[in-house]
């Protein structure tokens, strides 16, 4: 599956790696996060190597809806009601700072943008409530939203808040303008260079696939940190979305006015893109669908409802993580002496969350976090904050239950039947032969399970996640599932058999 963003994407080239290299910083990860942060430290003439495992935007940038708003579906209402005002003013605060930010490089840069009003609807009677509640809680935080009964919706609504002048545009399109920005000022952008150990002395040394280099200090800017300390793992909700584009015959009957998404827990997201419309939503935790689930199928089936003829021509998804309180990690990892930074949490909110992310990770690497920086610094945990993260802990606990259930029920089924297997596996095939792939997450051991939608094992704990042979795709898992060769075949069908 590919995404429409990936489809067309510019051309963004690699540099080889400088193996024994030494830089003033190592940025770990080539999305909106790494390659801004990275930016930021090489405009004050630092000397930057960006790592990216995959390509440029591979994962987490190049799969997103790419909305650049302040309106945040019914986030503001979360935050305010985990944190103390003056935090949740200081999140409001790093969103503006972010979206002015990001606005002045496309324009300065010439990269396109259009502006378009972010609207959040009530799809059911039930929801209007919460929608109301966005729109006063996004009015006190000074933000000029306005409510509307009959806007332009995709369907149906009961009550809308919106707020004008927001922004859309081709992630990736504003990737390879980063990264061109990035090798202009001296910096170095290695694709294919996961990193698989980090050695946190004095200078830090990123071991690669492909070399080494170091030094003195290490931004992760990856989904989820992959360093142990913090438990940063523990302290979010990785979330998996779903996106299809569609190609609609003939005008578009409801205009190309918005960016629009409901508030509800199935809500849609919707909007245009250069004759394109995307559809968006079906969310659900990570490795924590219901058997026979069907994302891209509902979405289809709900486009097509509302725009006959509709034609699908990408579909595709996206991961993310979500801090209990509503406001990303950022910052440097307990118990590394400030030699290596992270950031996570964005809740599908990373054009903001990232671009902020890296305003305050450059403030840290210079020592000089001020207003909203110093206070999101200092953020205490209320006990609402700590209530949703036992649940969070309670859910992570029942999947661990669930997984090991199943897997026993198994073992006692393969004795019973004369062939003993105590480990949980199944059994892969491709062109090149067949294999068997262990089902215990090297992370913590959870149980993974399979995501037909899109042919991956997902781990239910922790969000990890690994290709169909057990190659890692993300999350904090730092290798793949244990795997075995049964047979070398090329003449065995294409198949994958969880």
């Amino acid at each position: 599956m590919t995404s429409l963003w990936h489809a067309d994407a510019p051309q963004i080239p690699t540099d080889p790696l400088p193996d024994g290299g030494r830089f003033d910083h190592i940025v770990v990860g080539a999305g909106l996060t790494g390659l801004t942060t990275a930016l930021l430290l090489a405009r004050r003439g630092k000397t930057v190597a960006v790592l990216e495992a995959r390509t440029v935007g591979a994962i987490a940038t190049g799969n997103t809806t790419a909305k650049l708003s302040l309106l945040q579906g019914v986030k503001l209402q979360r935050v305010r009601s985990r944190n103390i005002r003056a935090v949740f003013d200081a999140y409001v605060d790093s969103q503006r700072a972010a979206f002015d930010w990001m606005v002045d490089y496309l324009t300065d840069r010439g990269v396109a943008f259009e502006r378009r009003p972010a609207v959040t609807w009530a799809e059911s009677p039930e929801e209007r409530d919460t929608v109301r509640r966005e729109y006063e809680v996004a009015r006190a935080a000074g933000l000029p939203v306005r409510w509307e009964e009959d806007v332009a919706l995709p369907t149906r609504g009961y009550g809308a808040v919106v707020l004008d002048d927001q922004v859309q545009f081709d992630p990736m399109e504003v990737l390879a303008s980063l990264a061109a920005d990035v090798r202009a000022a001296g910096g170095v952008i290695v694709e294919g260079a996961r990193v698989t150990r980090l050695e946190l002395g004095s200078p830090v040394v990123a071991h690669t696939s492909l070399g080494r280099v170091s030094a003195p200090d290490v931004v992760l800017a990856t989904g989820t940190p992959q360093l142990d300390r913090g438990l940063y793992w523990a302290k979010v909700e990785a979330q998996r979305s779903y996106l299809v584009s569609f190609r609609v015959p003939g005008a578009n009957p409801h205009g190309d006015t918005g960016m629009f998404l409901g508030a509800g827990g199935g809500a849609h997201s919707v909007r245009w893109h250069r004759g394109s419309l995307l559809v968006g939503g079906s969310g659900h935790g990570v490795g924590r669908q219901e058997p026979g689930f069907d994302p891209y199928g509902e979405l289809e089936e709900w486009a097509q409802r509302l725009w006959p003829g509709a034609e699908v021509t990408h579909r595709w998804s996206a991961q993310d993580y979500a801090s209990f309180s509503g406001i990303p990690f950022v910052g440097y990892l307990p118990r590394t002496r400030k030699r290596a930074y992270f950031a996570t949490g964005f809740e599908k909110w990373g054009m903001t969350g990232a671009v902020a992310a890296a305003l305050l990770l450059d403030a840290d690497l210079e020592g000089r976090r001020e207003g909203w920086q110093r206070v999101l610094g200092m953020r205490p945990t209320l006990p609402q904050t700590i209530g949703v993260g036992i649940g969070a802990g309670a859910a992570v606990a029942s999947w661990y239950a669930r997984g090991y259930a199943g897997a026993v029920r198994d073992a006692v089924r393969s004795i019973r039947d004369g062939e003993p297997h105590l480990a949980p596996t199944a059994i892969v095939a491709d062109e090149l032969g067949a294999q068997e792939v262990c089902l215990v997450c090297p992370h913590l051991g959870g149980i993974v399970r399979w995501n037909p939608a899109e042919s991956t094992w997902d781990c239910p704990a922790h969000g990890s996640r690994f290709e169909a042979t057990g190659r890692v795709i993300e999350g904090p898992a730092k290798r793949g599932l244990s795997t075995r060769v049964l047979r070398k075949d090329a003449e065995v069908s294409a198949s994958t058999s969880p």
